[in-house]
């Protein structure tokens, strides 16, 4: 994608709706004038008097302790350098989102006016009293290393410069385990550091803090190797200067062991990486081009061990493998201070999390079965759900024992429960099935490729490369749309479905449908007619393998729209095995509500159990183990008729006949999403005090209007209807949705469309 598009779509991303991307959001009732009364005035004084008299209860009465500042004065962004407080705003927010997205801590960000090292201390000390950690971002060096250093010693909140030590602890771990794949030990190795600026001053010292020799570093600046006899050095020039008769680059790497790079594009060149020792390790860190590319560095030697900041290449060395799960740590545990010991905590965690086995939830996440410690693997993917009770345990630890903590964690395996608990899979999930979608993208027909929203999410898929776009419609029509709404669509196809040069396949299809269905009444003319509709020539690309999936929907009826394809597979009949699965992304994680869809709205028993047996299957291949809940307006049995009755037997069924399904019911909503109200009225259910992440309801009717209340009232997202049990990959959109839920869908149809095991669908039991 050009520049201008991504600079187009980011402005767009930033401004539409509430402008920005964090928000304040109540944690209290407000409802009621009794509500307001204890939020504010007269409530409020009770706990104002409270903290006058024991400051430290700011924590138990006020959201201190899961806030955070992230601060800047905007004088070394990114890549942009500087550009002044107020323009920083914009990463600080993102910085924020991650916080929260990665480890549910709040965040405000502060922009500060100021340059003067002095007044910016001041003032973040004026403001300290507010949070519970300062995060320092983007704040140029030499000033960094003075701010953070006054900060730490003046606050006893932690402090943390995150461009300094982020890096330093990712790539701390990551050279560990290079170390050990490599068969070398630390206080032996030769380290070359290109570039001196903070990440590579701060990453330096925790180098030497694991081991490293202050004698066997060289760094470098733009002027090449830092020597002693350079006149006016300062500061962590003047720590880090050799002695050594080296003057370039290309000259300290000869029999070097590892080459770390935080500087700048394409200055690492073959025969230097050829040049370095056996084994050699290559941390090139510039953002957002290497010091040499992984094309590069993988033809210059077998035996390299490489690592970037890049996503799309292994072994990418991303902060936020770090900030946001040490932060965790020390709020939970009122830190004083983030100090070394807590660093080299996350670090050790990170090393040996990397070779732990790695989870489903990553590995399809990835698309890669195979992501095993090694060369390719040397620390965690940032999808690792592990990361938060792994790196955030450690750091908690670490603060205790070296006497910083101000609060102690007497259950450690109740701390992990809570982590996990309050960041649930929301997030992740949709991270996940969008990187399995990009890994292999497929072929996905849309049916109202004329429509702007779908000229949109099909801008949106291929930048993301989630799927390869087809557009059915008129060509002229979409060329023009293309045009008047300054998409860039290179690379999708749009047929023209009716025009004249599609006729020979209109009548391939026809035939393939006509041979299909001669049996049931169609004959080849009806046959040939029915191509002319866009539903039914989009089913048949899917059939006919011209495509791998197809989503329509947008401006028709659900059930019209899914009539091709419930013809063309025969699922018409009665007990055809056929659901409707909606993915809603609540704080608690994902739930997935499942009906029986809408060719049964009175199902059967043996209905649901089709419907929780595909829902089971379906939730399973994301990573998660499902825990269903069949719903009713009754609980086990209190009522014995009508759709009560018809729920009571399916669960019987699935008990006698899938006893390994974690499932229950028939139960209410309340007790079915309350496992303390389910253990004290009902201990002898199957779910025991298990949190349901899978809700199967008594009709179609009820799950509809379940996921509209919960998109509509909760304002959670919603992705769905996922049709269930289809041959091939064939979904629906609701009528007129966004173009945010037209992606969701399409990730979805890819990632479908890349099972190969629908010829193995579960098989009921036939004594059933």
């Amino acid at each position: 994608m050009s520049t201008d598009k991504l600079n187009e779509e980011a402005l767009s991303y930033h401004a539409k709706g509430k402008p920005g991307k964090i928000e304040v959001v109540p944690t209290k009732p407000y409802s009621t004038q009794h509500d307001l009364a204890l939020a504010y005035s007269p409530g409020v004084a009770a706990p104002c008097l409270a903290i006058e008299e024991t400051p430290e209860d700011a924590y138990k009465y006020t959201g201190k302790g899961n806030l955070v500042a992230v601060i800047s004065n905007g004088t070394a962004v990114l890549g942009l350098g500087d550009i002044g407080a107020l323009a920083s705003k914009p990463v600080m927010e993102g910085k924020g989102l991650l916080f929260k997205i990665f480890a549910d801590i709040d965040v405000f960000d502060i922009e500060v006016n100021q340059t003067d090292v002095d007044k910016f201390v001041e003032t973040v000390k004026a403001i300290a009293p507010t949070f519970g950690g300062i995060n320092l971002e983007d704040i140029k060096a030499p000033e960094c290393f003075e701010i953070e250093e006054r900060l730490k010693n003046e606050l006893d909140i932690p402090v943390m410069h995150d461009d300094q030590h982020g890096t330093a602890i990712i790539s701390s771990a990551a050279l560990l385990n290079a170390l050990e794949i490599a068969g070398k030990k630390i206080e032996e190795i030769k380290l070359v550091v290109n570039g001196a600026g903070a990440s590579a001053v701060a990453s330096t010292k925790l180098y030497m803090e694991l081991g490293v020799r202050k004698e066997n570093i060289v760094m470098c600046d733009s002027k090449g190797v830092i020597r002693n006899s350079r006149k006016n050095l300062s500061g962590a020039k003047a720590f880090f200067a050799t002695d050594l008769e080296l003057d370039t680059l290309e000259e300290a790497l000869v029999g070097a062991d590892v080459f770390l790079g935080l500087s700048a594009a394409d200055v690492l060149t073959i025969p230097m990486v050829r040049s370095m020792a056996n084994n050699p390790i290559i941390f090139a860190l510039a953002n957002p081009n290497p010091e040499i590319s992984y094309e590069l560095a993988m033809e210059s030697r077998t035996d390299i061990i490489f690592a970037t900041g890049r996503s799309d290449y292994p072994n990418q060395v991303n902060n936020v493998l770090g900030f946001p799960y040490i932060f965790r740590g020390a709020l939970d545990v009122r830190a004083t201070t983030i100090n070394e010991a807590m660093k080299v905590a996350a670090v050790r965690a990170l090393a040996a999390l990397a070779k732990e086995p790695v989870p489903d939830v990553v590995s399809i996440a990835y698309n890669n079965s195979k992501i095993i410690y090694g060369r390719e693997y040397l620390i965690p993917k940032p999808l690792d759900p592990r990361l938060i009770s792994t790196i955030s345990v450690a750091v908690a630890k670490a603060a205790i024992e070296s006497g910083v903590a101000r609060k102690e964690i007497a259950d450690w395996d109740a701390y992990v429960f809570d982590l996990e608990r309050r960041m649930g899979h929301d997030n992740r999930l949709t991270r996940t099935l969008r990187n399995k979608a990009k890994s292999n993208p497929k072929r996905i027909v849309f049916a109202e490729g004329g429509d702007i929203n779908i000229l949109r999410a099909a801008q949106n898929v291929l930048n993301d490369k989630i799927a390869i776009p087809i557009l059915l419609g008129s060509r002229d029509k979409i060329n023009r749309m293309i045009q008047e709404n300054n998409l860039d669509l290179q690379g999708a196809e749009i047929v023209e479905f009716f025009g004249e040069e599609e006729r020979p396949r209109r009548e391939r299809y026809a035939k393939m449908y006509h041979r299909k269905l001669e049996r049931s009444g169609i004959i080849y003319s009806e046959a040939v007619e029915r191509m002319y509709t866009r539903d039914y020539f989009g089913t048949m690309m899917v059939e006919a393998g011209d495509a791998d999936a197809f989503i329509s929907g947008y401006a028709k009826r659900y059930a019209y729209t899914i009539e091709p394809a419930l013809e063309l597979y025969g699922m018409k009949e009665k007990g055809s095995r056929l659901a409707g699965m909606y993915i809603v992304m609540t704080k608690r994680g994902p739930i997935f509500f499942a009906d029986s869809s809408t060719i049964n709205m009175n199902p059967t028993p043996l209905d649901l159990v089709n419907t929780t047996l595909l829902v089971a299957d379906e939730v399973r291949s994301y990573g998660i183990e499902p825990k269903i809940a069949m719903l009713s307006n009754s609980n086990f049995g209190s009522v014995a008729e009508g759709s009560a009755a018809v729920v009571h037997e399916a669960v019987e069924l699935l008990h006698k006949h899938y006893p390994e399904i974690m499932v229950d019911g028939e139960m209410q909503v309340r007790f079915a999403l309350n496992p303390k109200k389910r253990m004290a009225q009902y201990p002898f259910s199957k779910l025991k005090d298990v949190e349901v992440n899978t809700l199967v309801f008594p009709n179609f009717a009820a799950s509809n209007i379940g996921y509209k209340l919960m998109q509509d009232l909760a304002s959670f997202e919603v992705i769905g209807p996922i049709l269930l049990g289809m041959p091939k990959s064939i979904h629906v959109v609701p009528i007129d949705s966004s173009v945010r839920e037209i992606v969701n869908m399409a990730t979805i149809a890819a990632v479908d469309s890349q099972r190969t095991n629908r010829a193995e669908w579960l098989t009921i039991d036939p004594t059933i």
